[in-house]
């Protein structure tokens, strides 16, 4: 065979071998997620550091759960998966493409683990857990404050009681202050409780944080809500929640969170209600 015939098969031979015979695992993954499965997925996953550990620890037998909680890696969604006697990574590719096109192309998974030992491959794919930061307290507080004013506008039935609109709440600090410790406390301990350690109860912590001469204090409180607007519609679905936001009786509000990635429920939310007595004379 002439060397330009031998050339030109040799090339076509080359372009008929997928890409992923000469990348790495990821590599491989994401070619089935993006080209090898019938309807394919969108973007590539990111590789992660933090599932690379957990994977590792999949590999060895440790339950998915309790292998991203060891690596810290809080995710909102994960799954796993494992194909056995792969020769190479095109092939692991190919065998994924084949049984988990379900679970590659799902979009709500961004992130990617993998390990190959022998002819075994894991791969674990993950999105991480989006947690409030601080740097965005201000902003959230405000976002709560207007979704909480815009309930009492309309006016709104919380269970078997019926509210009429009511005035707006006004921001205090000093009731944030209040909340933020509580916040805090119940973040630090991983209890959910309206009363603290200390049998401290709203009163006291409102009391604590300089707020004097009140006519009326109430607390809501929650946990395991990632944004604004659903621990907001967390309280408003509640009727005793939805009654401290609907009471004409507040004009005042604090409101704050504090975040422990080690404890079950994540955020912990709070939110100070109360009137100061001299709007009651």
């Amino acid at each position: 065979m002439p060397l330009k015939a031998f050339v030109c098969l040799l090339a076509a031979l080359l372009a008929a071998v997928p890409s992923i015979s000469r990348a790495n695992l990821n590599d491989a993954v994401n070619w089935a997620r993006l080209q090898g499965c019938p309807r394919p997925g969108r973007g590539l996953l990111r590789d992660s550091p933090k599932l690379r550990q957990a994977v590792a620890r999949v590999a060895n037998g440790v339950p998915v759960k309790a292998a991203l909680s060891s690596a810290g890696y809080v995710a909102a969604q994960s799954s796993a998966m494992h194909v056995s006697g792969a020769a190479g990574d095109a092939q692991v590719g190919s065998m994924l493409a084949a049984h988990y096109c379900s679970t590659l192309t799902n979009p709500q998974l961004v992130e990617i683990g993998a390990q190959r030992r022998g002819r075994d491959a894991w791969i674990l794919l993950a999105t991480p857990v989006s947690l409030p930061g601080g740097r965005d307290a201000v902003l959230i507080r405000r976002q709560i404050l207007d979704l909480v004013n815009q309930a009492r506008a309309s006016g709104r039935r919380c269970g078997s009681k019926a509210y009429a609109a009511a005035a707006p709440l006004a921001l205090n600090t000093m009731l944030s202050s209040a909340a933020y410790s509580h916040s805090q406390e119940m973040a630090a301990s991983g209890l959910f409780d309206h009363r603290g350690h200390d049998g401290s109860t709203p009163v006291t912590r409102v009391e604590r944080a300089g707020y004097g001469g009140y006519f009326i204090v109430g607390e809501n409180i929650a946990a395991g809500a990632m944004t604004a607007a659903e621990v907001t519609q967390g309280w408003l679905d509640s009727p005793a929640h939805c009654e401290n936001i609907m009471d004409p009786r507040f004009s005042e509000i604090g409101i704050a969170f504090a975040v422990n990635p080690s404890s079950s429920e994540l955020v912990y939310w709070t939110q100070e209600f109360a009137a100061p007595a001299r709007s009651h004379d």
